[in-house]
């Protein structure tokens, strides 16, 4: 059974989802039908063939005025149209991968679905009235057909959360913190500028470090309520296009080593979190990591462990194409769940 599904936003995660899809060998049950994206169709068509971060796009890559066209695939041109007035019922919209970045709780959801798709999956947290926040891996299982509002966390969020989860597993957590050393983002000016909402993003991405605001410690506990009041975050945008790196360091329970740490983790990615996080034992750099699908890849030569019981952790990941792929992913399995016909 197959699955019609549109992009509502086409910036950095909606041309990495569109990219994936072609990419990948198991995706043959989405079919792409819609963009909704108000830039203009020469630059649509522009930024899909070619990308400064994943390279040139290995497909054929057109426009009509109206359509995005891949090899021999037409895909629907909306001007950017509110969720009001976008045409989802007509074209038979089963899921919208809503991915601009903007309004993202259950009002702005329940408008895509009173325009007619059966379902909306957000690119980001969004707030805790979701039916479900998905981390894949962690709780996918517990996906239900009912399920019509759903948020696939944060590139962050599913960084994150493996390696908490192990470490708490094998070895217990009293309480831990996090920096992301997040890749330069949109958000941010190429040079200084006053027109931001937020004083730190005034400032040039490329010629310094800039602190900024995170919700994750919020994700995390949203997802793992035990924790609340034993995690906290900071996040770090660092002068770099691609790739980001999660530093992490906690107090475990019980009495560890560097070794055990390292087989915990090994074992780990190549079971419970295998295709969603992995282990890298060479002397890398954040570039290597680029394109790569998982969630985050930890850097073996990096763990540390101190006085038995504290573990700090080093994590790369692709923050625009790790995540990208957990949005197929969940948009699979929802394709797999949905056997009844449309209605």
């Amino acid at each position: 059974m197959s699955a019609s599904v549109a992009i509502n936003g086409y910036g950095r995660i909606g041309r990495s989802i569109l990219r994936a899809i072609h990419e990948r060998a198991d995706t043959a049950p989405l079919h792409l039908v819609a963009i909704n994206e108000p830039a203009d169709p020469e630059a649509v068509a522009l930024l899909t063939r070619y990308d400064s971060s994943h390279g040139p796009f290995k497909r054929a890559v057109s426009h009509d005025p109206s359509h995005l066209i891949v090899d021999d695939q037409a895909i629907r041109l909306l001007p950017g149209q509110e969720p009001a007035h976008l045409p989802w019922e007509a074209l038979g919209i089963d899921l919208v991968l809503e991915c601009t970045g903007l309004n993202a709780d259950r009002s702005a959801g329940q408008a895509h679905l009173d325009a007619g798709s059966r379902r909306i999956l957000f690119s980001q947290p969004a707030t805790p009235d979701m039916d479900i926040t998905v981390i894949h891996g962690f709780n996918h299982e517990a996906i239900r057909s009912s399920h019509r509002i759903l948020s696939a966390g944060s590139c962050t969020t599913n960084c994150l959360l493996p390696l908490l989860d192990i470490l708490q597993a094998s070895f217990g957590f009293r309480h831990g913190t996090a920096t992301t050393l997040h890749a330069a983002m949109n958000d941010q000016p190429v040079t200084d500028t006053l027109r931001s909402n937020s004083l730190r993003l005034t400032r040039a991405a490329l010629n310094g470090m800039v602190p900024v605001d995170t919700a994750l410690a919020r994700g995390i506990t949203r997802l793992k309520p035990e924790l609340e009041g034993r995690i906290d975050c900071t996040h770090l945008r660092l002068p770099t296009t691609a790739v980001s790196a999660m530093d992490i360091t906690v107090v475990v329970e019980q009495p560890t080593t560097r070794a055990a740490v390292e087989q915990a983790l090994t074992d780990a990615a190549s079971a419970t979190w295998r295709d969603r996080l992995g282990v890298c034992d060479d002397p890398v750099s954040s570039v290597d990591f680029a394109h790569d699908p998982r969630s985050g890849i930890v850097d073996l030569t990096q763990i540390r462990v101190v006085d038995d019981r504290v573990v700090k952790l080093l994590c790369w990941f692709d923050n625009e194409w790790g995540f990208a792929n957990r949005m197929v992913d969940i948009a699979l399995q929802l394709t797999q769940l949905d056997q009844s016909p449309r209605g």
